[in-house]
């Protein structure tokens, strides 16, 4: 590894650096769930078409993952996260001009392109250029900022949808990426780990292909119907195309991804384990804003006063585990955030049409806590199983899966919510003033809460195939 004049960079200053990018990178997915029910009325659209505007961009992050590691060798990940900081900004300005639902899908599929680049590189260069001894709380730091912006994005986001209109959202963008830029060229050192490499084109199409075909297949099957041969045959050009991928990963001499890295159990079940708890993360800021403003018919400012506590305290106790991560090991901050994780989604899957604020306000941050105790221990535990050398394979692993299956449970619960509120207002007939259809649609919400609470319960057993002394990650593939 060559550098550009490491002495003179501290720890602070590259994690100055990180927490920008990395943050706006978040923001711009928490920000925007609270305004979906502005988007369904202003533009007109069903909430399977405006779910796009996040399904679509997290999709884009997962699709960009396998390239990844190879961009970083190939330009540096110092330039490849300035490149993408840039691309991210400009994409926020379109973001603004868009003239219809479309094209603003469109507009976020290319900004979930950047963002997708930005948050495994932010990661990557923690384990790079930081010193080992000093990982873990980089990396506890990392995930505050992306913390942060669960905590400031729901209210800020309906702040400014309620004041300026949904175009805000994007338009905040512009200064924090300008500083982000400016603070990842200056204290960011240039390093390149390798040079020559060759693009596996054939692996990146199919990979493309493969997870476009999977998340269309599930989003529209509440339209085409689970059985209908369009839902059938794009989930089976789906599981080809992901399935030739990776064999071919495992064949090829330069795969996009190594495959092998699943091979390392401690790196496996705590990527298994990082997909549940991104699905619980998404699955409630999905669901809370649908519930706060179609059922108790709340504003978008409201809807993200109610999730501020609970994001708050994400971001406080994410600092916490950093602090005592070393001492205590991540088997136990695991289990525990994992147990209240499956408590408070049950507990939410209670909601009715008249649930009191402070109900939902503590569940809610109870819920947050949770992830908050599990997701760093589970990020640090699969990234120190792995030599430092193939970090950038395996932080491009971890986000394709992981992005992969967040865009997927965000596209599935969708498709559950609008088919099973069709099924219960058909048991419920049609009321009065709509009283039976906001009846069928909290049926709806409570129905996938059980399923995000079946999911947490099923990875809690995964936290103790992990458990291992403190120090002692997994060896190199």
């Amino acid at each position: 590894m060559t550098q550009e004049k490491p002495a003179s960079v501290s720890f602070w200053s590259i994690i100055f650096a990180i927490f920008f990018g990395n943050f706006m990178a978040t923001l711009s997915t928490t920000s925007i769930n609270v305004a979906l029910p502005v988007f369904m009325d202003d533009f007109s659209a069903s909430l399977n078409t405006v779910q796009w505007l996040m399904s679509g961009f997290m999709l884009a992050t997962g699709v960009i993952a396998p390239i990844i590691g190879f961009l970083g060798d190939r330009l540096s990940y110092k330039r490849l996260y300035v490149y993408a900081l840039g691309g991210f900004t400009a994409a926020s300005l379109l973001c603004i001009f868009a003239w219809n639902i479309h094209s603003l899908i469109v507009f976020r599929i290319i900004q979930g392109i950047f963002s997708g680049i930005i948050m495994p590189t932010t990661m990557t260069i923690i384990y790079q250029v930081i010193p080992k001894e000093k990982q873990a709380s980089a990396i506890s730091l990392w995930s505050v900022s992306a913390m942060l912006a669960p905590a400031f994005g729901p209210t800020i986001g309906g702040w400014l949808t309620e004041s300026y209109g949904w175009h805000a959202l994007f338009l905040m963008n512009v200064p924090i990426g300008l500083m982000a830029l400016f603070a990842a060229q200056r204290y960011i050192p240039f390093y390149r780990l390798s040079k020559g490499l060759s693009l596996e084109v054939v692996g990146f199409i199919s990979v493309i292909v493969g997870t476009s075909s999977l998340l269309i297949s599930f989003s529209q099957s509440h339209d085409w119907g689970w059985t209908s041969w369009k839902t059938m045959s794009l989930m089976g050009v789906g599981v080809l195309f992901i399935g030739y991928f990776v064999l071919r990963s495992r064949r090829v001499a330069a795969p996009l991804l190594n495959m092998t890295l699943l091979q390392n159990a401690r790196y496996t079940y705590s990527l298994i384990l990082n997909c549940a708890i991104t699905i619980s993360l998404y699955a409630g800021t999905f669901l809370i804003p649908i519930y706060m403003q179609k059922i108790q018919n709340a504003n978008t400012l409201h809807t993200g006063l109610v999730m501020l506590p609970g994001t708050l305290a994400m971001a406080l106790i994410s600092m916490a585990v950093g602090k005592i991560y070393h001492k205590v090991g991540p088997f136990r901050l695991i289990l525990f955030g994992c147990l209240l994780m499956g408590i408070s989604t049950w507990a939410l899957s209670r909601l009715d049409l008249v649930s009191a604020t402070w109900f939902i306000v503590l569940w809610i941050a109870i819920r947050y806590i949770g992830i908050a105790m599990s997701n760093m221990p589970v990020t640090n535990s699969a990234m120190s199983a792995v030599p430092s050398e193939l970090s950038g394979q395996a932080s491009a692993l971890m986000n394709w899966i992981r992005q992969g299956t967040a865009a997927l449970s965000v596209s599935i619960f969708s498709t559950v919510l609008s088919s099973r509120t069709v099924t219960h207002l058909s048991e419920l007939g049609a009321g009065k003033d709509g009283h039976n259809a906001t009846l069928a649609l909290t049926l709806s919400i409570q129905d996938v809460f059980i399923i995000g609470t079946v999911l947490v319960v099923l990875a809690i057993p995964l936290t103790f195939l992990i458990r291992k002394p403190v120090g002692a990650g997994g060896g190199a593939v």
